[in-house]
């Protein structure tokens, strides 16, 4: 399995919308430099005590308890917060869930001006650690709550699911709801929403599971009960996408069309636990994509199952491998037409026809295994499955 840097791993727009207007109001009365005009809204935070900038002590002493400079400076809360003015965050659902607004900026496109999925992923992460950050629970462990880090837990995604329907664009303003809920008797969902803040237009969901993991050993963990008693009360049964029956993705050997070898993690790729973050699996499997599919097509869904942890040291292997069974087997239109299951048209028949268009606007699926090289062989670290629809011209999305 994968250790990664935030709590667990998508919905449509929530019915309760309008109860929160009060919420988001107090969030647009902010000044722009950050402070607000209205006391309550304040986070329960700790004064910082003048000089700690300047000399960075190890500790200080605030109200007579000592705390260490890097709590003082991230003024982690102790208490539940309903709104957050630094991160445009504000609590739903209740009471329960997490609303945090973002614009789409510039470093997060490619060139056709929508972000890449690496950028939506990030997204992600970022809310779901901060509505732990809004619960109270979070502790200095990177979104373990007090009880976690009492008994050396981590979380670890086992699977996560994202479904795009359509991508924002530069300069946008989204909305990202995300709430958790039980996977489970020891395991985590946590789930996603992303819409246009102008239109309610739902853009992508997400879904994901985690169970816990020792630090020290690295071994699978049941969640202890004082765990489940931080964490329990924040739960939601309601689902993003619902899988009656996820799909099993096969497992592939050591052979496959498209292939990159001796991939190694940079220090940027790791995350606070010393281990590959989960995104940078996304990374490598999409430059396996042959540039054809890139160009003419658009991500749809992603499937990742996380199996085993990969670190710096490791030499990771990424396959792609099409899909076998679909009507563009591996998605290419070849030189003299387009192979369909052994039959091959000629492409001027298609285009005659106005076939060759349809075709190129269905879905193609890519099975995406990733090994590291151990003494016993290759060890598959992460199964993965990718869809994608033809791109087409956009049109202005109307809700």
């Amino acid at each position: 399995m994968a250790t990664v840097s935030y709590p667990s791993y998508f919905i449509r727009a929530s019915s309760n919308r309008d109860s929160h207007d009060q919420n988001k109001q107090k969030l647009n009365n902010i000044r722009i430099n950050g402070a607000s005009s209205m006391s309550s809204m304040k986070p329960d935070t700790l004064s910082q005590p003048a000089g700690v900038v300047s000399t960075y002590n190890s500790f200080t002493s605030v109200n007579g308890n000592s705390i260490t400079t890097e709590e003082c400076r991230q003024n982690i809360p102790t208490k539940k917060q309903s709104v957050d003015p630094h991160r445009q965050g504000l609590i739903i659902e209740g009471g329960v869930g997490y609303r945090q607004t973002v614009v789409i900026r510039s470093y997060e496109v490619g060139p056709d001006k929508t972000p890449t999925l690496e950028s939506i992923l990030n997204l992600l992460q970022e809310t779901a650690l901060n509505h732990v950050w809004m619960s109270g629970l979070l502790s200095n462990g990177f979104g373990a709550t007090h009880g976690m880090v009492r008994n050396n837990l981590i979380w670890v995604v086992s699977r996560m699911q994202v479904q795009v329907d359509h991508y924002p664009i530069w300069g946008e303003v989204v909305e990202i709801d995300t709430w958790v809920g039980a996977s489970g008797k020891n395991g985590m969902r946590r789930d996603w929403l992303v819409r246009s803040q102008a239109t309610g237009h739902v853009f992508a969901r997400a879904t994901s599971t985690w169970v816990m993991m020792k630090q020290e050993t690295r071994r699978l963990s049941k969640m202890p009960e004082e765990v489940r008693a931080e964490i329990s009360p924040w739960f939601i049964d309601k689902q993003a996408i619902k899988e009656d029956c996820p799909e099993k993705i096969v497992k592939l050997d050591n052979k496959a069309r498209y292939m990159d070898s001796n991939l190694k993690a940079k220090r940027s790729d790791l995350d606070m636990n010393h281990h590959v973050n989960n995104v940078k699996y996304v990374r490598w499997m999409l430059e396996t994509i042959p540039d054809e599919i890139l160009e003419s097509h658009k991500l749809s869904t992603i499937i990742l199952e996380y199996r085993r942890e990969c670190g710096n040291s490791d030499i990771v292997q990424s396959l792609c491998q099409p899909v076998e069974g679909g009507i563009l087997e591996d998605g290419l239109k070849h030189k003299n037409g387009i192979n369909l299951n052994g039959f091959s048209l000629a492409s001027e028949v298609l285009e005659g026809s106005g076939l060759l268009c349809n075709f190129e606007k269905l879905p193609l699926r890519y099975t995406h295994p990733f090994q590291v090289k151990g003494e016993g062989g290759n060890e598959e670290i992460v199964r993965g499955r990718t869809t994608w629809k033809g791109k087409i011209p956009s049109k202005p999305i109307t809700t």
